[in-house]
């Protein structure tokens, strides 16, 4: 997938293209349905499919008090796009002066550089200086200028509508095989595997873990099956995966852990080295919440009660 971070990076004749426009946070089963719909108008106008986001949530510059966390990092962002089928993406730094385009001039600015032929939007999206844009003006505004623009509805779920706030209110519960279903695969944190206390190894469970500066949003606090996938030392992708117990958390049976930590234990990996190499977390099932044991020997037990109970999660 190519990648552009100004309009400016993009040559001249680029195009044509067909436009999907959001933060794409996530890029969960709604943002797929404005995507693959994006596919389909790419594949009958021999076009290609482009993504317009944001280098951040719009809210941490207009509303910072509003804004929320990240579902994704801009880096797993562009990952999910590219296998998403998007060609192309335009990553918009969101500062002072793209905040105070009128609608026009992000028209001219930004839509007209990729030589667009139509435009994905969702009926609730807003564009240009105090979000004085919606739908309705774009598509005036695009027969101006000769493209076209479809409005992409909600994707529905259980009576509401699928979003990225759900998918963090359910991630913040811990309920991290009700984000999956909206995600369309399992939530996955990753980060540069780290040295720890290296208490689990003591304990008999040696775990990977992740640095304070992994990316993605990290679950409610508690025991998860999943899987651990090695990207290697330089992030690039490899294919090995492996089942894992992980732990998110602060360790309160000992109490010396200042900041929440993610951790994993790869099963029957025993003298697997991973310092230094960047991994994927994927979250599958949650197993139990959090809590302080009275004493290592009560931890051990669990642990191994939680090992098992991963082994058949994951069966």
């Amino acid at each position: 997938m190519i990648v552009f971070h100004d309009p400016a990076e993009i040559p001249e004749g680029f195009g044509p293209s067909v436009v999907a426009i959001g933060k794409f946070d996530g890029v969960h089963s709604g943002h797929r349905a404005v995507i693959d719909r994006a596919r389909v108008a790419a594949a009958e106008a021999g076009a290609r499919v482009v993504a317009v986001t944001f280098d951040r949530n719009p809210l941490s510059l207009l509303r910072p008090e509003l804004c929320p966390e990240p579902v994704c990092s801009v880096g797993q962002k562009l990952d999910l796009l590219a296998a998403a089928g998007v060609d192309a993406t335009l990553v918009l730094r969101f500062d002072e002066q793209l905040a105070a385009l009128e609608p026009r001039a992000f028209v001219e600015h930004v839509l007209l550089s990729l030589g667009v032929v139509t435009v994905m939007v969702g009926d609730d999206f807003r564009f240009g200086r105090g979000g004085a844009g919606d739908p309705a003006l774009l598509t005036e505004l695009g027969a101006e200028y000769g493209f076209a623009v479809d409005v992409v509805g909600d994707v529905q779920g259980g009576g509401r509508r699928v979003s990225s706030t759900w998918v963090r209110d359910l991630l913040a519960a811990g309920d991290v095989e009700g984000a999956a279903r909206l995600l369309g695969r399992p939530h996955a944190v990753q980060g540069e595997v780290v040295h720890g206390l290296k208490r689990g190894r003591e304990l008999g469970f040696p775990t990977a873990n992740l640095s304070a500066s992994a990316e993605g949003f990290i679950p409610a606090d508690g025991v998860y099956a999943g899987w651990l996938v090695d990207l290697g030392a330089d992030g690039t992708a490899v294919t090995t995966r492996y089942p894992a117990a992980i732990s998110v958390g602060t360790n309160p049976t000992f109490d010396d852990v200042p900041v929440r930590q993610v951790e994993a234990y790869v099963l029957d990996e025993m003298g697997l080295d991973l310092y230094g190499h960047r991994v994927q977390i994927r979250f599958t099932h949650r197993i139990r919440g959090m809590v302080a044991f009275a004493g290592i020997e009560a931890l051990i037990a669990q642990m191994d009660d939680d090992v098992a109970r991963v082994r058949a999660a994951l069966a």
